[in-house]
């Protein structure tokens, strides 16, 4: 075979073997399927609007002041209707993290400028009331929650009811070195002078008047002290049921009262008088065994 020939057959499968290759590629592009169409994914809107929350933990007595508040964008259909909200009708707002931040800043901004011009809004409407349930950080205020100016005052709120506020005097000797602080529970204790003890003999007696009674307050303190482990006060204010006030008072004018301290384990008791006078209290002759003996009760 001459070499023309060789280069000639050569060349044909050269060709025929590119042909293969074109005649391919070309079958595999008609049959893929087309590319898929490129969508742009956008965060779903919602209606939103501006819910009044509280900046940080309100607790009782609280009287609400700029800073206690702020206002935090809610989903207008998760709105209760005791919420109190901006007053403005619900803008439509993208869920982005970013839109929500922006709209928040947005609603700073309009706060600070009501506080400049002396506009009162909805939140500034609220700024003096006293909280009558506490209100934790970032929770929804309610006026359900809340008591307004003319309502009462601190010591209004934090009465239960049915139950009086009464005070008496106090000294560190009479309440316990001092350490009884608000919101702890005491007794309260009576002595006097009693009459029968004879020519230049003096008779006392002691007894528990009311146990388990609620301290709203030391003076005008109403709060624990931070950091502090007693506080030295003048005047004690009981909370007392209104059958027991009457009570407290007499015991006040017939002699010295003595607060004792009750453990906190002991503050989930009954509430109430407590102790029973000497009058009170008689005698059973019980016969056991043919041994008599003479039991003291009270009834």
């Amino acid at each position: 075979m001459g070499a023309t020939r060789i280069a000639i057959l050569a060349t044909a499968a050269i060709a025929a073997i590119g042909i293969a290759l074109i005649v391919r590629q070309l079958a595999n592009h008609r049959g893929a399927p087309p590319p898929a169409a490129i969508t742009q994914v956008t965060a779903p809107t919602k209606a939103m609007t501006q819910v009044l929350v509280a900046r940080r933990d309100l607790p009782l007595g609280t009287r609400l002041a700029a800073g206690d508040l702020g206002w935090q964008v809610w989903p207008a259909e998760a709105v209760n209707p005791v919420y109190i909200t901006d007053g403005q009708a619900p803008v439509a707002t993208s869920a982005d993290p970013a839109e929500i931040a922006k709209a928040q800043a947005g609603q700073a901004a309009k706060a600070a400028t009501a506080v400049v011009t002396g506009v009162v809004g909805p939140m500034e409407a609220v700024y003096g009331s006293i909280v009558k349930e506490p209100i934790l950080a970032s929770e929804p205020v309610t006026k359900a929650k809340l008591v307004r100016g003319g309502e009462g005052g601190y010591m209004a709120v934090v009465l239960r009811p049915g139950m009086r506020a009464v005070s008496v005097n106090m000294s560190v000797a009479s309440a316990a070195g001092g350490f009884i602080l608000p919101g702890d529970r005491v007794d309260v204790m009576q002595s006097h002078a009693v009459e029968g003890g004879g020519v230049g003999r003096s008779s006392f007696t002691a007894g528990a008047l009311l146990r388990n009674v609620r301290v709203l307050a030391i003076d005008q303190t109403t709060q624990t002290p931070r950091m502090g482990q007693s506080l030295v006060g003048a005047v004690a204010t009981l909370e007392v049921a209104a059958q027991d006030a009457e009570v407290l008072v007499r015991a006040k004018a017939q002699g010295d009262v003595v607060l004792a301290l009750r453990s906190y384990s002991d503050a989930g008791g009954p509430s109430g008088r407590g102790g029973v006078s000497s009058q009170d209290v008689g005698s059973v002759r019980i016969i056991r065994n043919g041994q008599p003996s003479e039991v003291m009760v009270s009834p």
